[in-house]
């Protein structure tokens, strides 16, 4: 038996054959002699294009799988095909060295890689792991080919050794398959940890090179509590392990069993727990995990990946085909929220400083009403005899509200004057994801039938830090005095005019939080599928008096780290 330590990423037991993944992309021949640098910049060009393009489409497939917060890695990753100094260098490489574009991007990719491995921040070592995956896409489709081998055809149960994975080998795995990760690289904040933690994988990350020389096929434990890997274990370890795993799976089993009640704290007080989703698949996975609804149903995929608007036609089909999976099951879709951050080739929405505080969401929406009322005429055709809600995101002023009823009206009078049926009383609300809205909440409360808190953006423009950079991480914090005093205020003024407050942001699926969001009256948590079992376990192990005293702390602390040493006093905080 052999022994490797590493640093504990992602708790659990995995038990299961090794699967070596080193991962090599095949390029076909280059030319031996001298290229035309013209012919290779506009391949190059080409390449790049079709990158943003998949990169798109990965990141929305992304956020329904792991939740928005881990899925923006994709988003940086589309800002280094736009960094002028980065792509000046490939194209010096192609005009001046008359390199083939193949050539030129590993050689101007791996020079900057390398620049970032030398600094001492952990957070831009580890953007050189994102600089080269990206590096492996654009020379992907410059030759045409794909990787000698992925992890999208895993046929077996495996755990997976590898050296580091990227976020693009994480994306496509077949994560049915896979047991546990082992990485030669890599620390507790690598994407390949935070994967893990999400979607409940054992992993133990950076272990040292010994790892890779671990034979395929050979009988591995992963220890996630500890950081242990062992190799070969004897039978009396194997027992023990075997135990230590099925009692985590038949706990896991409970909670996931249980999860098809009702939420409800132990002395009956009843709340929503909900699912974020992107399409009717993962829409039946949710309610597999015991999701009660949808609390978002993120409409971006169908706009991104594409040359043209999808058409209202194409829209009804997919909006109606996640409203029939869930039968009268509340189904809340949210208006289109794309912007700066996010391109799309058939809208010139141009590039911006600022992208998340610029020209997106309901402000793009009713600036385009070619593309917004078709979207909102597809949303009610797909509410008869449906429990579908619409919900307009990014909303900072009173103004945009009552705009967008506006819209909305004009679309159902035509839609009646056609005799085109759906539903008149569809429920309208919007999101709360900008300070300003939370600060007015009394005000836009009577306009609506609900709000559903966005934290992810809420907490970054509150705390004036961006939420993917780790030099501000510190300050990104749902625990903070500031925010949880926003959320009160929100759940305050909602509930005095008799009006409903949801949660669509990671927030509502973290364990830490949901006890305060519980005190504070939050009536829906919605949450990415997995985290469903976990938190209606948690709900239920309250009642409502314990929860109102533990937010009433909560909101009494000056720090995050107070508000999280409380919890921690009462066992409720990861140590």
């Amino acid at each position: 038996m052999k022994t490797y330590q590493g640093l504990a990423a992602s708790g659990g037991i995995a038990i299961g054959p090794a699967y070596i993944y080193l991962p090599e992309v095949q390029c076909a021949q280059l030319p031996c002699g001298p290229v035309e640098p013209a012919a290779e910049l506009a391949r190059l060009e080409r390449a790049i294009v079709e990158a943003q393009k998949q990169l798109a489409a990965i990141y929305e497939k992304s956020v329904a799988e792991v939740g928005e917060e881990a899925a923006a890695i994709f988003l940086a990753h589309q800002e280094f095909l736009s960094d002028p100094e980065l792509l000046a260098e490939v194209k010096r490489q192609i005009q001046e060295q008359h390199a083939p574009a193949e050539t030129a991007v590993e050689t101007a990719f791996e020079i900057y890689a390398q620049q970032l491995e030398a600094l001492e921040d952990a957070y831009y070592q580890e953007r050189a792991l994102d600089l080269r995956d990206v590096s492996r896409r654009l020379r992907r489709i410059l030759a045409g080919v794909q990787d000698q081998e992925t992890l999208t055809n895993l046929t077996s149960p495996v755990i997976i050794i590898a050296r580091d994975l990227t976020p693009s080998d994480t994306a496509q795995m077949n994560k049915r398959m896979v047991l546990g990760f082992c990485t030669a690289t890599g620390g507790l904040t690598s994407h390949t940890a935070i994967i893990a933690r999400i979607l409940g994988i054992p992993a133990v990350v950076g272990i040292g090179e010994d790892i890779l020389n671990v034979q395929p096929g050979a009988p591995l434990i992963v220890d996630g509590h500890e950081g242990i890997v062992l190799e070969n274990a004897d039978e009396d370890t194997m027992t023990k392990y075997k135990k230590q795993r099925d009692a985590e799976a038949e706990r896991q089993r409970k909670e996931k069993a249980a999860a098809h009640k009702p939420a409800a704290t132990a002395d009956g007080h009843r709340v929503e727990v909900v699912a974020n989703i992107a399409d009717a698949a993962s829409a039946q996975i949710a309610l597999d995990f015991g999701a009660e609804g949808v609390g978002l149903f993120r409409t971006e995929y169908l706009f991104l990946n594409r040359q043209s608007v999808p058409t209202e036609e194409e829209q009804y089909r997919d909006y109606r085909a996640v409203a029939d999976v869930l039968g009268n099951r509340p189904l809340i879709i949210r208006t289109l929220d794309i912007g700066g951050d996010k391109q799309l080739p058939y809208l010139n929405i141009g590039q911006e400083a600022n992208p998340f505080l610029g020209w997106r969401a309901i402000r793009l929406c009713l600036d385009n009403p070619h593309i917004f009322e078709p979207q909102l005429r597809a949303i009610l055709r797909a509410s008869v005899e449906r429990n579908v809600q619409i919900m307009f995101p990014m909303i900072a002023t009173l103004e945009e509200v009552q705009r967008a009823k506006e819209v909305l009206a004009r679309v159902q009078a035509q839609l009646a004057q056609e005799g085109v049926p759906f539903d008149p009383h569809t429920q309208i609300g919007i999101m709360v994801e900008v300070p300003s809205a939370a600060l007015i909440a009394d005000i836009l409360a009577p306009e609506v039938d609900f709000f559903s808190i966005g934290t992810n953006d809420l907490i970054q423009y509150t705390m004036a830090c961006d939420r993917v950079n780790e030099k501000v991480a510190y300050l990104y914090d749902p625990l903070h005095p500031a925010v949880l005093r926003l959320i009160q205020h929100v759940i305050q003024a909602a509930h005095r005019v008799g009006k409903w407050v949801g949660m669509c942001g990671e927030m509502a699926g973290d364990l830490e939080a949901i006890p305060i969001l519980l005190g504070l009256g939050l009536d829906e948590f919605s949450m990415n599928a997995p985290t469903i079992p976990a938190a209606k376990s948690l709900i239920a192990s309250l009642t409502l008096p314990q929860a109102q005293e533990i937010a009433q702390t909560a909101l009494s602390k000056r720090t995050a780290e107070e508000v999280r040493d409380y919890l921690r006093s009462l066992g409720l905080a990861q140590q």
